[in-house]
């Protein structure tokens, strides 16, 4: 019957959804954040007022197609139709009494593995002079260890000297990047990812991941920039350091060259960017047609965390999910349910998502400017 859209003030401008029915019911999804995100949710929710909620499949169909002059087949515009896609699983799991991840094909896990992103030194140290050193860097690593997560990732794209435009690394900057995978992963007995943040060339990307190969790095992710599959595909062939890559692609015709061309090693997109999670498990299974497997970019509430749980229940070749947001005290708290222990999200076994917002919290913390949406019919 209605869609409203509500903005938070977390570590990124998060952008929560909520669809509304004639039944009582409604339900909540996440957008990934970005300046027009909202405007494309009100314009893609024209296309599906009265229609049936439970028809996930076909209404996520329709606002392609409906948006396709903003642009459908990537950026904003997918982002919005996957906030809109995420709140009808909640809403028809709510209306057929099942939990989400029934939606998409049943569970292969009750437990999803969690990443932590621990950003750089910088992040974990109030040393700025030091924050970007080998030790800040190791012990950011053993203090995030400490609480009881098994898998890490790090940035590695702080270059001591270059013409960042260049995408050029020098020697030196090749050097001083191996020092922090070493200090990193021979500190902690954990899975250690280094994320490059789209920087480099190719020539540069292979030449960083033949430096690291020695060590246990987990994965390199995004070590090029996103829209040239053919320069993706030579890197990965030509470095035994596993390569990850694609939070900025779209739906599953944006990573189909990559993974049919093993172009990657490793999977990961943005379930709340990618089209939503009916998207990201067909993404799932195209890559596992390929014995690749997947893992998930996320810098969601945990709301959007834990539908990319279900989502990560329902992928066999899924791998972990990423949790950004250690830095911020008030994090779990935007549901009122537990979600996280010790690196591990379970499943919810209620109907829907399984996660309440805590409007309270989520009140406290609007964007300038934002109202909260109107509560649940059921509230």
């Amino acid at each position: 019957t209605e869609v409203q859209t509500t903005r938070v003030d977390g570590n990124f401008n998060w952008t929560l959804v909520r669809v509304y029915s004639d039944a009582g019911v409604a339900g909540t999804g996440e957008a990934y954040w970005g300046s027009g995100v909202t405007d494309l949710v009100e314009e893609a929710a024209s296309r599906i007022v009265g229609e049936n909620p439970c028809d996930i499949d076909r209404l996520y169909t329709e606002m392609v197609r409906g948006l396709s002059a903003q642009g459908s087949i990537g950026g904003a515009a997918v982002t919005a139709i996957s906030g809109i896609e995420m709140a009808l699983h909640d809403l028809a799991g709510k209306l057929l009494g099942v939990p989400a991840y029934q939606l998409l094909g049943g569970k292969y896990r009750d437990e999803v593995r969690v990443y932590v992103d621990c950003h750089a030194g910088a992040h974990s140290t109030e040393d700025t002079a030091g924050a970007y050193s080998p030790e800040a860097y190791a012990d950011a690593a053993a203090a995030v260890a400490a609480e009881g997560y098994d898998a890490l990732k790090f940035d590695l794209d702080t270059r001591e000297e270059s013409d960042e435009y260049s995408r050029h690394l020098s020697p030196d900057d090749i050097a001083y990047m191996e020092s922090l995978v070493a200090a990193t992963t021979e500190r902690v007995e954990a899975d250690v990812a280094f994320d490059c943040h789209w920087n480099y060339s190719g020539d540069s990307a292979r030449r960083l991941a033949a430096a690291v190969e020695e060590y246990d790095v987990w994965w390199l992710e995004d070590p090029i920039p996103p829209e040239n599959h053919d320069v993706q595909r030579e890197v990965t062939r030509g470095t035994t350091t596993t390569i990850c890559a694609g939070e900025n692609l779209y739906r599953d015709h944006g990573v189909r060259q990559l993974i049919e061309e093993q172009g990657v090693d490793i999977i990961q997109p943005d379930m709340p960017r990618v089209g939503g999670m009916g998207e990201t498990v067909r993404i799932a299974e195209m890559a596992d047609t390929y014995y690749l497997p997947m893992a998930l970019h996320n810098v969601s509430t945990p709301l959007g965390t834990v539908a990319g749980a279900h989502v990560a229940a329902a992928s066999p070749n899924f791998l972990a999910i990423e949790y950004h947001s250690r830095e911020l005290d008030w994090w779990a708290d935007v549901v009122e349910e537990d979600v996280m222990t010790e690196g591990r999200l379970d499943v919810p076994d209620e109907p829907g998502l399984g996660v309440t917002l805590d409007r309270e919290v989520v009140a406290a913390n609007l964007l300038d400017g934002e109202t909260l949406f109107d509560p649940a019919p059921e509230a």
